[in-house]
């Protein structure tokens, strides 16, 4: 009876020991702390890391934290809409020229998740492709739109789309310091920097939004890149074409 009271003993200690000591290794790699808050820093393909944004996309608390303590200047608008239109997360970002965090047309109203998405990707993505692939760093975002009242496909029936709550935007053309222009539906197809810029910066927005579709889906998006954080029960799963 002894000898096993003393084997549990040791083993509790040595659990004990354990877990103080894997607290204490978390704590000292918050990038790899799957509780840790989600940070600008954290890489997008990491396994921590992914399953803070999928978290994050339904946590608004937690978003708006993560834009103020990154720095990133939004408004929050009062809620709009019904039934399946309803949008209840609706902000504009500010416009930040240094990160490159400039939409135009400007003051798009989306959701916290997308802006987020469109924060991190500059950083993490956009950004270091533009300046690898293209020497220039990119000063605009042109987009179509992040807000539409309208189901998939536009018709009268089917699943709604993320765009019904602003939960997703087209992206269609990048703005470079230089003065140049990189065009989805120009480009894409093209065998030069600004085709291999876009393929980039399009695998990139993957590892920081839910839904990514491409010209290389259907030719319904041959002219965008729609990004969307669609809410999949917290899920990392995640749709890239």
């Amino acid at each position: 009876m002894r000898f096993a009271f003393d084997y549990w003993l040791l083993a509790g200690l040595v659990l004990i020991t354990g877990v103080a000591g894997g607290r204490a290794w978390l704590q000292d790699h918050p990038r790899l702390n799957p509780w840790a808050p989600l940070t600008m820093a954290d890489e997008p393909n990491g396994w921590a890391a992914k399953q803070k944004i999928a978290a994050l996309r339904l946590d608004l608390r937690s978003c708006r934290a993560f834009l103020r303590h990154s720095g990133i200047a939004f408004t929050v608008l009062d809620p709009t809409g019904e039934g399946a239109c309803q949008r209840d997360d609706r902000q504009v970002l500010a416009p930040d020229r240094l990160r490159g965090l400039v939409l135009q047309p400007g003051r798009p109203q989306a959701t916290c998740a997308i802006d987020v998405g469109l924060a991190r990707w500059l950083n993490h993505g956009v950004q270091p492709a533009a300046m690898t692939i293209m020497s220039s760093r990119v000063v605009a975002l042109e987009h179509y739109g992040t807000n539409s009242c309208r189901r998939i496909g536009g018709g009268d029936r089917g699943s709604w789309s993320e765009h019904a709550t602003g939960n997703a935007i087209d992206i269609a053309a990048f703005k470079l310091a230089d003065g140049s222009r990189i065009i989805v539906r120009r480009d894409w197809t093209r065998s030069n920097k600004a085709a291999a810029f876009l393929h980039a910066v399009r695998d990139a927005a993957c590892g920081e939004f839910a839904t990514v579709l491409s010209p290389d889906y259907n030719a319904a998006h041959a002219d965008h890149l729609h990004l969307d954080q669609a809410s999949r029960g917290g899920l990392v799963r995640s749709a890239c074409r």
